[in-house]
C-alpha cells in the first residue's frame, strides 16, 4: 500500500473567512462549507486540497507543517499576497533557493519560493 497526500488541514478560527483569503491568494475554490470545516480544491484540478478546521483559540507560536509555493516572479507574488492580506516575515535563502515567509490573516505561516 503507498499513502498518496490528498489534504492539508490548518487549524484556525475562521474557516469562511479564511477560505476568501486562500480562494484569492492560491487560485483554489470552495469544495465544501461545513461551517466549521471548509474544503478548497485546486481551481485547476490538479494537487493538494486545503482543509480550513475551526478550532477555539488562535495560533501561538510556530507553525509545525507549511505549505510552499513557487512562483515565477516571487516579488510580484509576494506584493499580490500582502494586498490581499498577508504578511511578510522574512526572506530566506539558500544555494540555488530564495524564498518569502508570510502569514495568512490568522498568522498561519507558508512560504513563496521563486
Amino acid at each position: 500500500m503507498v499513502l498518496k497526500p490528498g489534504m492539508v488541514t490548518i487549524d484556525c478560527v475562521d474557516p469562511r473567512t479564511l477560505a476568501a483569503f486562500w480562494t484569492e491568494a492560491a487560485g483554489y475554490r470552495v469544495a465544501a462549507d461545513h461551517g466549521v470545516f471548509v474544503q478548497l480544491v485546486p481551481g485547476d484540478g490538479g494537487g493538494l486540497s486545503i482543509g480550513l478546521q475551526q478550532v477555539p483559540e488562535p495560533r501561538a507560536g510556530k507553525n509545525r507543517v507549511h505549505l510552499d509555493f513557487h512562483a515565477d516572479d516571487r516579488e510580484v507574488e509576494v506584493a499580490r499576497l500582502v494586498g490581499l492580506g498577508a504578511t511578510v516575515h522574512g526572506e530566506q535563502q539558500v544555494p540555488g533557493l530564495r524564498w518569502t515567509v508570510l502569514a495568512d490573516p490568522e498568522g498561519n505561516e507558508f512560504c513563496v519560493a521563486g
